[in-house]
């Protein structure tokens, strides 16, 4: 029997924002497993980023989308608020009653960032009694917020993050985040949560977008160099990466001591590395890269490119450059579609992270495990060597196996989730 679920998403296609895939992946594929999703989001007409409709084609016709409004962020920025999930949070709140009251739903689940919403949970059980599912993609609390000054807006979300997480958390019948890592930190802060009411779920990756991409016929190659090796990182770059970055830097500055020849044939291409809807202007990569001395290898786009602008530039790259940071937990979302690419890659991640562990056992890719920024300052040889390795002889590197990654695509991330769905709401009949 087909059961039915709310998801509450506040970004979704067409948002370019990186959490819309989360919901975008269960809309399609949840339907095969046994559960028609409905999914609440914010109007896209209230988003500040730029909209990509062609994201919004990879979404099947037949998935209901009710969407909410928020208070104008020209108004609410005026309070120092710009955040969506606050903006709309009473919008979102009418919208789960709405939909709630009108149709049988067995689950509902919020997924986050925005994370605010998560607190919608106390009000979902005490007034339809319905199970709840949290899914963290990132951290609500982190060690880089902890690290912010108190009176500073970031260090004041921080504090505010400790106080409101666990009260989402009371409420929660299941909790997901992208790593098991992560899921250790959240049990770490509350020793309550019961380690059989979580689970790791990385946002993974669908191959179908790839297939709609050559249907589509995109193929372009305008940010890369012709006549030259473009090595590409697409993505944004955040302040717990700048580390990573800036020792990539330095051994791309070792290489062109050490393989002065192949120097001149490489170009660094970093495409849409800025998370503003303005950002194009916000150059993070080209001063690192003119103070490291590399400069004239650099080409940097801060603009957010549309997600299948992002992959056609993927696929038309030489080598794909992946990029985490210093946070054990981190994983990288974006490897998934990059493996999914077939294009050869050199990564650098935290040991600790999953990203570190797939790239390792996937092939096709040379990675770079380190412990700590100061560990892989270390390494720059061996960053020096990977980069080398990949442009020279790529062929080196393996074909991806396919068979690794399965578990990571889309349809068997939902068939995961779909088996959490069935488990809370046997549970919940039960009581």
């Amino acid at each position: 029997m087909t059961r039915s679920c709310v998801i509450v998403s506040p970004y979704f296609p067409p948002s370019t924002l990186a959490g819309v895939h989360r919901a975008r992946h269960l809309a399609k594929h949840l339907p095969a497993a046994g559960w028609t999703p409905t999914i609440l989001c914010v109007d896209e007409a209230h988003h500040e980023q730029r909209l990509d409709p062609g994201l919004a084609a990879l979404v099947p016709a037949s998935v209901e989308v009710v969407k909410v409004g928020a208070y104008p962020a020209r108004l609410t920025r005026l309070a120092g608020v710009g955040e969506i999930g606050l903006r709309a949070y009473p919008h979102l709140a009418a919208g789960v009653r709405n939909v709630l009251r009108r149709q049988r739903t067995d689950v509902v689940m919020i997924t986050g960032s925005p994370y605010y919403p998560m607190l919608l949970a106390a009000m979902v059980k005490r007034e339809f009694g319905l199970p709840v599912v949290l899914d963290f993609q990132d951290p609500w609390v982190s060690a880089a917020g902890g690290a912010k000054p108190l009176f500073s807006k970031s260090g004041a979300s921080h504090a505010l993050a400790r106080w409101l997480e666990p009260i989402a958390l009371r409420h929660a019948d299941f909790v997901t985040s992208v790593s098991e890592r992560q899921n250790e930190e959240l049990a770490a802060r509350h020793p309550w949560l019961s380690a059989d009411r979580m689970a790791a779920m990385p946002i993974g990756g669908d191959p179908e977008d790839y297939a709609f991409l050559r249907k589509a016929g995109c193929d372009h190659r305008r940010e890369h160099a012709e006549g030259m090796i473009n090595l590409t990182y697409v993505g944004t770059i955040w302040e717990s990466a700048l580390g990573v970055v800036r020792e990539l830097l330095a051994a791309i500055g070792e290489l062109r001591s050490s393989h002065p020849d192949l120097a001149k044939r490489l170009r660094f291409n970093f495409i849409g590395t800025s998370a503003r809807a303005d950002g194009h202007q916000l150059f993070q990569v080209a001063p690192l890269a003119e103070a490291a001395g590399v400069g004239q290898m650099v080409r940097e786009s801060p603009g957010r490119v549309p997600y299948l602008d992002a992959l056609t530039q993927m696929a038309n790259a030489d080598v794909l450059l992946l990029i985490g940071s210093d946070e054990p937990h981190y994983t990288a979302s974006k490897i998934y579609p990059a493996l999914l690419s077939g294009r050869p890659s050199v990564g650098i991640f935290h040991r600790a992270s999953s990203a570190f562990d797939i790239l390792s056992r996937s092939g096709g890719a040379r990675v770079v495990g380190f412990e700590g920024v100061e560990d892989l300052s270390s390494r720059r040889c061996e960053t020096a060597q990977a980069i080398a390795e990949a442009a020279l002889r790529p062929e080196a590197l393996g074909k991806v196996d396919l068979s690794v990654l399965e578990p990571y695509e889309a349809r068997s991330i939902a068939r995961r989730f779909a088996a959490v769905f069935d488990a809370v709401a046997a549970r919940e009949r039960s009581q």
